[in-house]
């Protein structure tokens, strides 16, 4: 099992492994240790890690196409393919343990995540794991039980994918089931909210396992959004997630 891999985004030549504080969803504020991998099933137009799936010659569109200077990237140089031993070694060179695997889709490389999991917990039984999730991916059961938090971020029309890829009803339903998992919901405008409140409805998501967070890449789109985003959620009954990281750092990487 030990020499299985994990295909990891690339922050200055390094596998992007970083230690920070949450700065989204339930765990907001939580230190944690981020491995970022690469590789996604979906294309958000708004995605602040499109490092990892928009590769050159791909079709996807992204919001950053109207950037100057902006160009699609060259996948073998945003890639890097790390022996989970190795990666291992990385995290544990940090006083923290809760460890959130992100991406991209990490639901992708289940089997290399269940290995470094494998890995930690061998060394330290105290480590903790977290999932950032689109919720397209349905967890094997080895990886449901190693998992302690799924963080579910469904997308909405929104993020412009098509409602055939980003709605997978088979893993919706299981973490709509599953007490591990919460709901992040993306939001750009008021009318999002009746589309959000559909499949909370299809999947009986429990109304208290459910965040909205403002979409914004910028501390003032951010500003503008949760005021009225902080009113709607009061009023029914939701949960508010800023994105902390944002407001700390700026849209920066690696922390």
């Amino acid at each position: 099992m030990n020499s299985a891999t994990l295909k990891l985004a690339v922050l200055n030549g390094k596998p992007e492994i970083f230690h920070t504080l949450q700065g989204e969803g339930v765990s907001t504020g939580v230190p944690s240790i981020f491995v970022r991998s690469s590789l996604c099933n979906l294309h958000c137009a708004w995605c602040d890690t499109d490092y990892t799936w928009n590769w050159e010659g791909t079709p996807w569109t992204h919001e950053n196409d109207q950037v100057a200077g902006y160009s699609k990237f060259k996948k073998s140089d945003y890639i890097l393919e790390c022996e989970v031993a190795e990666v291992a070694k990385l995290v544990q060179q940090f006083c923290c343990k809760n460890l959130i695997l992100t991406g991209g889709e990490p639901l992708l490389q289940q089997a290399g995540w269940i290995a470094l999991i494998q890995i930690l917990l061998a060394a330290d039984p105290d480590y903790r794991f977290e999932v950032e999730t689109n919720g397209t991916q349905l967890p094997n059961p080895k990886m449901a039980e190693a998992i302690d938090q799924f963080n579910v971020s469904a997308k909405l029309s929104n993020s412009g994918n098509d409602a055939k890829l980003r709605d997978n009803p088979k893993a919706m339903q299981w973490f709509a089931n599953s007490p591990k998992a919460w709901f992040k919901f993306v939001i750009q405008d008021p009318q999002d909210l009746s589309e959000m409140q559909q499949l909370e409805q299809k999947y009986s998501i429990p109304r208290e396992r459910i965040l909205l967070m403002p979409e914004g890449r910028d501390e003032e789109t951010l500003r503008q959004r949760r005021l009225w985003l902080a009113d709607l959620c009061r009023d029914h009954g939701y949960r508010f997630s800023d994105r902390l990281h944002i407001q700390l750092w700026g849209s920066k990487r690696g922390v």
